[in-house]
């Protein structure tokens, strides 16, 4: 279909969209409990550069380009700099931008010189990165506002001045990423402008860039596929420009301006946001921001691992998505076309939505609804101009990664909460409906392109078998499962629009994922076409991309039914079974079989991977049992064993502030099992205070007598008054209260 484009201006909660607006005066400083390096080890696949929160700049160091973990340019065990480049991603399990890299060098003429430097010269603070280049003798400091990097260069040898402008670098060329063109246009002496174009993940990519340096180049050299040349003005795939500054003791500035639309754009951009030159008064308008956005919940603990923790988790929660629009309002939609958005619409990239969905996004929903609304707005918009909602969206791509339709389950948490009042239900319900049934017939026969199977076969088989069948395609039953749960989603929104025959289809789809329980094992497995079970089964057992499960096997996957919780535990036989087959799940041995099983599978208790995503709300449901102790004892044991304050200390990719989102609702002590439903669970809060700025006032949570040792919970009190179950509203929350938790030693 052909939607009609319009643009949806929603006017949403503004309350908490600023965190400034609600905060109270605190001389209490989170900066300097967030250490950007914690992520960066092990598969985190985070950054340490600098970047204002949501920002489209994302200025950090290169030193990884090839495999899975130089999925965000850096990995903490590198001792080499390829350069800083200005756009990243945070925690994925995928590469890609790497955009304008930048290389200050000394003492050499090589060609793509290489930065070497040691770990004990290197820092970083939310919006400042540092580090010494030892073989060049430069010092490189780094900061940024929300479309503009600023470098600070200090060289030993005031005679050799040198900077490298490398247009052919990219990240993850053995996985096929490529440069499609770059242009470079030499304006004068002290500025430079142009585009490059990549496919990656994101399969057509355009930035536009701007750089200014503050003083003139002196000596210029332009290399083209390692040919030097004349030009000034040029087009090609693998350009670096070398420049030579006049000798000085004085530091070397430079700024780089992006655009999404131009390099008219891109000069906006820069005029607007950064037209002066001092680099120390960006730092700390960059970390006011920071402080003003990690203000927005203050926590009291003497647990100084749980303090840097807790805010470096809120600070990695604030990654994406990105501003994706130009100063002026322009910016390239999901058609590849340049739009102007009207007053009151931001248009944002990088939603990791089968990750975010969960965790990521009912927290925004908390500490910024505002924000949160515009996201929700931001989905449908991508609708209208793609004729989707998007899974994975990246720089006005559809990229097709992952399960379903994860972006109803924004859309219905939106809705549910009230942040939209003024939503187009109408569009928002024939987007989600759109979503769910598009393009299937034709997938079975043509395999496509990755923009065409933006929406996967599943779809089509579903629809052909009334289940996804196992011997007909792989990944079925994590499919089918979270469809289930994606139509429940739907049937939300078309509730909210008032259309009770959609409501009432979507409901009764959302049941679906009783097609795939085998009663005889206790586990969701793969259904053959006829109805037969797919043989022979074995729940350990992960073959990555190839089985009936995604990034997992049957005990991950078995459980989630977030949805219809009551019922998936009556399938069991009742809540002493379900708890059984709970217990079983996280005492089990922590074998994975398989040759090539999932990397994904990490952090496990028993065959529960808190490494991967759905698992996450795992431990919560012994909430739905009569043994809500168990929730407590499982939290602790995540809580403490797979967040540390490390560069390895994330069990696996970060995705987009999802771990990390789980880890701040965690600490505080609730979360939100099943988003399009406004209602949380209780946990065990780490934190012995938390103070959350919310649209009524503050809400405030307290443990008493809490303790390391202390670690179940043996009542809970909201606003005065015990809570009979282990559940709460979001309208309870937002209104600003008191949350005590009773913590003890011994469970009931």
């Amino acid at each position: 279909m052909k939607a009609t484009l319009f643009f949806l201006v929603i006017t949403t909660l503004a309350i908490g969209c600023t965190p400034t607006s609600t905060t109270t005066k605190s001389d209490f400083d989170p900066l300097q409990f967030v250490d950007p390096f914690i992520g960066t080890g092990f598969h985190g696949h985070t950054f340490p550069g600098a970047t204002v929160p949501f920002g489209m700049v994302q200025l950090s160091p290169d030193t990884h380009i090839m495999g899975w973990d130089a999925s965000s340019g850096y990995h903490y065990e590198d001792s080499t700099l390829y350069g800083f480049s200005h756009t990243h991603l945070s925690g994925t399990g995928i590469g890609d931008m790497g955009d304008v890299l930048l290389l200050p060098y000394s003492n050499t003429d090589q060609l793509k010189p290489v930065g070497t430097f040691d770990k004990n010269d290197e820092s970083a603070t939310p919006g400042y990165y540092k580090v010494q280049l030892n073989n060049f003798g430069v010092t490189a400091e780094l900061t940024a506002t929300k479309r503009v990097g600023f470098h600070r260069y200090s060289y030993k040898n005031a005679e050799e001045r040198k900077v490298m402008l490398n247009l052919g670098h990219i990240l993850q060329p053995n996985w096929g990423h490529r440069i499609i063109e770059n242009s470079f246009r030499k304006i004068n002496d002290r500025t430079f402008e142009g585009v490059q174009k990549t496919s990656g993940w994101a399969s057509d990519h355009l930035i536009a860039y701007r750089i200014e340096f503050a003083e003139p180049v002196e000596n210029f050299a332009v290399y083209s596929e390692n040919e030097k040349t004349d030009k000034t003005e040029l087009s090609g795939r693998d350009i670096q420009v070398y420049m030579q500054f006049a000798s000085s003791k004085e530091p070397l500035l430079v700024k780089v301006a992006l655009s999404v639309a131009d390099e008219k754009g891109a000069a906006q951009n820069l005029q607007a946001e950064l037209p002066g030159w001092d680099f120390e008064t960006t730092v700390d308008e960059t970390q006011k921001e920071w402080r003003a956005a990690l203000h927005g919940i203050e926590i009291s603990t003497d647990d100084e691992e749980v303090k840097t923790n807790f805010y470096t988790a809120l600070y990695h929660s604030m990654m994406s998505p990105f501003t994706y629009q130009d100063v002026d309002g322009r910016y390239r939609g999901m058609d590849k076309s340049i739009k102007t958005a009207p007053e009151g619409f931001t248009n944002y990239s990088v939603f990791s939505l089968w990750d975010t969905f969960r965790a990521f996004h009912p927290l925004m929903t908390i500490i910024r609804p505002g924000k949160a609304g515009e996201w929700a707005g931001s989905l449908v918009q991508k609708y209208l101009e793609g004729g989707l909602l998007p899974k994975w969206p990246l720089a006005s791509n559809y990229t097709g990664t992952m399960v379903g339709y994860p972006a109803t389950s924004v859309l219905a948490d939106a809705l549910t909460k009230g942040l939209v009042p003024e939503a187009d239900l109408k569009t928002w319900l024939e987007a989600a409906v759109t979503s769910s049934t598009y393009q299937a017939k034709w997938l079975e026969k043509v395999k496509g392109t990755r923009e065409e199977n933006v929406m996967s076969k599943h779809i089509y088989f579903k629809e052909k078998y009334g289940f996804v069948p196992a011997d007909s395609i792989s990944e079925s039953v994590s499919w089918g499962v979270e469809m289930a749960y994606y139509d429940w989603c739907i049937g939300k929104i078309a509730e909210a629009a008032g259309d009770e025959k959609t409501a009432a289809l979507y409901f009764k789809n959302a049941e679906n994922y009783k097609l795939y329980f085998d009663e005889s094992t206790g586990f969701m497995r793969g259904k053959n076409s006829d109805g037969s079970w797919r043989t022979p089964f074995h729940p350990r057992f992960s073959e990555h991309e190839k089985s009936d499960y995604v990034e997992g096997n049957a005990y991950q996957w078995s459980y989630f039914v977030p949805h219809d919780i009551e019922n998936h535990i009556k399938m069991y036989g009742g809540k002493n079974n379900f708890e059984i087959q709970l217990d079983t799940l996280f005492t089990t041995s922590s074998e994975i079989e398989g040759e090539n099983a999932s990397g994904d599978i990490t952090g496990l208790i028993g065959q529960y991977a808190h490494g991967n995503e759905p698992s996450h709300h795992m431990a919560y449901l012994y909430n739905w049992t009569n043994s809500g102790w168990k929730t407590q004892n499982y939290l602790d044991q995540i809580l403490y064993d797979f967040y540390l304050p490390t560069p390895a200390g994330i069990i696996g990719n970060e995705d987009c502030g999802q771990m990390s989102a789980w880890y701040v609702l965690s600490a505080i002590g609730f979360y939100q099992v099943c988003p399009g439903d406004p209602t949380y669970t209780i946990g065990r809060p780490l934190v012995d205070t938390a103070k959350i700025q919310v649209p009524g006032g503050v809400f405030e949570i307290v443990a008493h007598n809490n303790s390391r040792d202390n670690k179940f919970v043996e009542k809970v009190v909201l606003n005065g008054t015990a809570l009979e179950e282990p559940f709460f509203s979001h309208s309870d929350l937002m209104k600003g209260g008191k949350l005590e938790f009773f913590m003890s030693a011994v469970h009931e």
